[in-house]
């Protein structure tokens, strides 16, 4: 009987927490995360980072982080869901030619081309339709009132990785200064997402190469992952862990087994809202915490990409390691946070500086 009692609470837990993307909490997937602990252990830094400084725009702009902040503050406090939105905008935008802002830009008619359908960019691709246009919103926010006061200086990159750490701050996260120098990519190629971004079922083979690629280890890939503390996926990440795990018409066996039952009856196989979401973290979805590391241990993990690192050797010590200590975490989590912002990084004449995020110059 107590056994029940327990599986029925945790089933009301997730249901309550499972939300519409037009209710009040508005919630989509956060980041889809990736990198290794301590700077140099096990990562490979990638050729193409340039530098970036804490006092890029001390004379042009120095109250950048003030003005951004007052933005993400109130968004935070109004929309929390602009939160994730945001972070999971930094890393989508990050994975996909380096973090120029080209996730932001909106397709537009080709030039010359009367009555030409809009030429594709890395927001038309399936592993990006599902991004928040809140989160996009928050970020055109955040640059119209950094134009207001230092018109022309600015980059949308850079107001990007602010408010992405400003809301890792804000939800209980660790404060971390952010380098800043990065110019915005003048264009956005539809054709480069494919291949450069995890997926939900990936396996620890798949997500190494990718990060890998991007000059990321494997303690990146645990760290970054920790992003998931917050945050919402739609049922049709995980639908396959539910019903058909590898083509057994079974649950996958790894998952909780009074997870499966609560998450069957938010994401029925067939008939479901395609707009429902599920929190990542059942035990403390809106708190930047290490929970998701112990969830994990308890097979508790969302998606089959993040249940992976707790099965798989090698990942499994920097999940435990992590999961045990939320300051390593946050200390990793920064480390790994700095590293991702500097890939590819555009200077000079290689990019532009946008004056509205969605629209190349």
């Amino acid at each position: 009987m107590a056994s029940s009692r327990g599986v029925v609470r945790f089933r009301r837990l997730v249901l309550l927490l499972v939300v519409s993307l037009g209710g009040a909490c508005r919630a989509r997937e956060a980041p889809l995360p990736p990198a290794r602990i301590a700077a140099g252990a096990g990562s490979r830094r990638a050729p193409e980072r340039h530098g970036l400084s804490l006092d890029f725009y001390a004379r042009s702009c120095p109250a950048v982080e003030h003005i951004v902040g007052n933005v993400t503050a109130a968004r935070f406090r109004d929309h929390p869901a602009s939160g994730p939105a945001v972070l999971r905008l930094f890393y989508h935008d990050c994975f996909v030619e380096g973090c120029d802002a080209s996730i932001l830009i909106a397709p537009t008619a080709k030039a010359g081309a009367a009555g030409a359908r809009p030429a594709a960019v890395e927001r038309d691709m399936e592993e990006n339709r599902n991004l928040p246009q809140y989160g996009f919103d928050t970020v055109e926010m955040a640059k119209a009132a950094v134009e207001r006061k230092c018109p022309g200086v600015v980059t949308c990159a850079d107001v990007l990785a602010l408010a992405a750490r400003d809301f890792v701050q804000l939800a209980g996260g660790p404060h971390y200064e952010v380098k800043k120098g990065r110019k915005d990519s003048k264009v956005s190629l539809a054709g480069k997402v494919r291949g450069s971004l995890p997926r939900a079922n990936s396996t620890v083979d798949e997500l190494l190469r990718v990060f890998a690629g991007k000059g990321l280890g494997a303690g990146d890939l645990v760290a970054l992952s920790g992003a998931h503390t917050i945050g919402f996926a739609h049922c049709a990440h995980f639908l396959g862990r539910l019903y058909d795990f590898r083509g057994t018409r079974q649950a996958d066996p790894f998952m909780d087994a009074r997870l499966v039952k609560a998450l069957r009856m938010a994401c029925p196989s067939t008939g479901g809202s395609a707009r429902a979401v599920v929190p990542f973290d059942v035990s403390t979805p809106f708190q930047f915490d290490h929970a998701y590391y112990g969830n994990l241990q308890a097979r508790l993990g969302l998606l089959g990409s993040d249940q992976a690192l707790f099965l798989d050797a090698r990942t499994r010590p920097l999940v435990l390691e992590l999961g045990a200590d939320k300051a390593r975490f946050f200390k990793a989590f920064v480390a790994s946070m700095d590293r991702m912002g500097s890939i590819r990084v555009k200077k000079g004449k290689k990019g532009e500086v946008r004056k509205i995020c969605s629209q190349h110059l």
